[in-house]
């Protein structure tokens, strides 16, 4: 008899109850129990989890690790899927093989080498994948100068946090005044170059940005199954044109992923993200962790978050080719189960939500999609 296997994700993205659900619906009908932890006690990973608890709060990233070490030895783990202190969690991985949890995260080396955007362009410049242009601004005068030859250039300039995900703190530049235009509608990206300026001035601590060109859609995310021989199992592209979605397995696109996954080792699961800047693609982002929007390969016939625990578990899948390629799609938001409130455990940070019985799933490949959090 083939035994469960025990996963755990820490303090993950809403959307990642998709990426439960498609392990419960695995093709080897293998059982799988999924241990959730989280900060929000509204968090539906935590209602979808056949166990869940609280995390606590304010750990400094070694206390974190042996949080998560009692955890796993604990709960008998068996895959770890860190996204919470990953870079401290990866390069503690020793002690978690003798606690017998693998971990579904690249080694130390590759998560250290994409955490500061500037190192991370620096590096895959070196090995011929294209990236825009960029200036890093800690100051107003290097910003200033920045978006002047980004303008000159003919470019809409835009800044991000040198390290940073999910699109926090990206904001696009302009120099047109303030009006009720700003006012007649949703809140915008666009913030006025002068109120930038004046803000880094009155800013105690130097800033630490990245200034670039507004990058064209498509955009798109190619998911990557690397193996711990530095070997490519699955890359497939996820496209983004407006409200369109689809996939592709173009070379264009594809050939510059595969690469910086086997040069930089970036071992299970990884997203390198593409956009356009004039006719051809550049990279905009890695990210050493599994997507958000990993569960949309279901719509291609595959099972990328169960291909990824058999790898940690040493059951190489082999490559992976998807049977065919989904038709374009739309994201939509739909409810999920949350778990009951227990209000003094909570307002107290305490975990007290013990053993959760999963809610059940519903059957078949979804699109919808929840709000990271």
């Amino acid at each position: 008899m083939v035994s469960r296997v025990r996963v755990w994700l820490n303090r993950t993205y809403a959307e990642n109850v998709f990426f439960m659900d498609q392990l419960r619906r695995n093709p080897s009908n293998r059982a799988v129990e999924i241990h959730a932890t989280h900060g929000d006690p509204d968090s539906p990973v935590l209602a979808a989890a056949d166990t869940a608890e609280l995390e606590p709060e304010g750990l400094s990233p070694a206390a974190y690790v042996e949080y998560a070490l009692i955890q796993c030895r604990r709960r008998g783990i068996d895959v770890f899927v860190p996204r919470l202190h990953q870079a401290a969690i990866v390069a503690h991985r020793a002690e978690f093989e003798a606690a017998g949890t693998a971990l579904l995260a690249p080694p130390p080396e590759a998560v250290a080498a994409f955490q500061d955007k500037v190192i991370a362009y620096e590096a895959v410049q070196a090995v011929g994948v294209p990236v825009p242009p960029w200036w890093r601004v800690r100051g107003a005068d290097e910003l200033v100068a920045a978006v002047d030859e980004l303008e000159g250039l003919g470019h809409r300039a835009c800044l991000k946090p040198a390290s940073g995900a999910g699109g926090v703190g990206f904001r696009m530049i302009t120099r047109a005044p303030f009006s009720l235009t700003q006012l007649s509608g949703f809140p915008s990206p666009y913030v006025h170059l002068g109120l930038v300026l004046d803000a880094v001035r009155r800013a105690e601590e130097p800033v630490d940005w990245l200034v670039m060109p507004r990058l064209e859609q498509p955009e798109v995310s190619v998911d990557c199954l690397t193996g711990p021989d530095n070997r490519v199992r699955l890359a497939v592209g996820r496209t983004k044109n407006g409200r369109r979605r689809g996939f592709t397995l173009h070379e264009q696109w594809l050939e510059p992923a595969r690469r910086i996954a086997e040069r930089f080792g970036l071992h299970h699961l990884s997203n390198i993200q593409f956009r356009m800047l004039g006719e051809r693609p550049v990279l905009m982002d890695v990210n050493t962790r599994p997507a958000g929007g990993l569960h949309q390969l279901s719509l291609c016939g595959v099972n990328a978050p169960w291909a990824a625990v058999r790898l940690a578990l040493g059951d190489d899948p082999g490559e992976i080719v998807p049977p065919f390629l989904g038709q374009d799609y739309s994201v939509v938001s739909g409810p999920r189960p949350l778990l009951p409130v227990t209000l003094p455990q909570q307002r107290a940070g305490v975990s007290a939500l013990g053993a959760v019985p999963a809610p059940a799933a519903p059957a078949g490949p979804r699109t919808t999609t929840g709000a990271r959090s």
